[in-house]
């Protein structure tokens, strides 16, 4: 599963990347079989997953130098590196953080990919309705063939999320509130909700008991031993034993 991460400049995206990567992860620490939200950067913006981390963690200074230097402009070498990670990866669970514009960059980097998630806010600027700048990425979902998993309102001044039932369409609607770095966006309701519908539609059960213990050997085949941890990390690690 390819979801695509996407919508009009200054919506948020980046922020709900890293919030929705770490509600999965928590869904991940507490059920088994969840995977792991692997995330591809497909805009050379320099803002990679480590970015938001970096701001949060008081690092914000070194955060910026180091978007400073990774910062670049699309080139056709980009996008076909990008492009080809995305078409590639078999990972089962991936995420794909897109620039703002269409255009045939983007196409090309979004064809691989099966679903899309679609995010906008109102402009500042041109006063533009969230709703009206979203229509264009209805279009380019569209015309890629990709699957639309939510529609989701960014809106930037708003205190509380709001969810809708998902309708006949099979789309989940509604919006999700003050998208900034350092808030704790991964449990913002509709965050939550995204990173349910994501797995579900991957077809990864959320029910049965919490992990509850620090690690559980999984399985010791052919000279490697596989440990997943529980609730103190948010990660599976494996090692090749002597």
């Amino acid at each position: 599963m390819k979801v695509i991460l996407a919508g009009p400049p200054q919506s948020g995206k980046s922020c709900l990347r890293e919030g929705l990567k770490q509600a999965i992860l928590t869904f991940r620490n507490e059920r088994a079989g969840v995977p792991y939200p692997y995330v591809i950067t497909a805009c050379p913006d320099g803002e990679g997953s480590w970015f938001q981390e970096t701001m949060v963690e008081e690092y914000p200074e070194v955060a910026k130098a180091c978007k400073a230097v990774y910062k670049g402009k699309f080139t056709q070498d980009f996008v076909d590196l990008v492009a080809n990670h995305v078409l590639n990866c078999d990972q089962p669970l991936t995420m794909v953080d897109i620039g703002g514009l269409i255009d045939d960059y983007n196409r090309a980097i979004c064809e691989p990919a099966t679903h899309i998630v679609l995010l906008s806010g109102n402009d500042p600027r041109s006063g533009e309705n969230w709703n009206a700048r979203m229509e264009p990425w209805r279009e380019f979902a569209k015309d890629l063939d990709l699957t639309v998993v939510a529609e989701i309102f960014s809106d930037y001044k708003g205190v509380k999320d709001f969810i809708e039932e998902i309708g006949t369409d099979n789309i989940l609607r509604g919006s999700v509130h003050h998208l900034e770095r350092g808030e704790p966006i991964a449990t913002r309701p509709m965050v939550v909700a995204l990173a349910r519908r994501i797995l579900n539609i991957g077809g990864y059960s959320l029910t049965g008991k919490s992990s509850e213990a620090t690690y559980t050997i999984i399985r010791e085949a052919d000279s490697i031993l596989r440990i997943a941890f529980g609730k103190p990390s948010s990660n599976d690690q494996s090692s090749k034993t002597p």
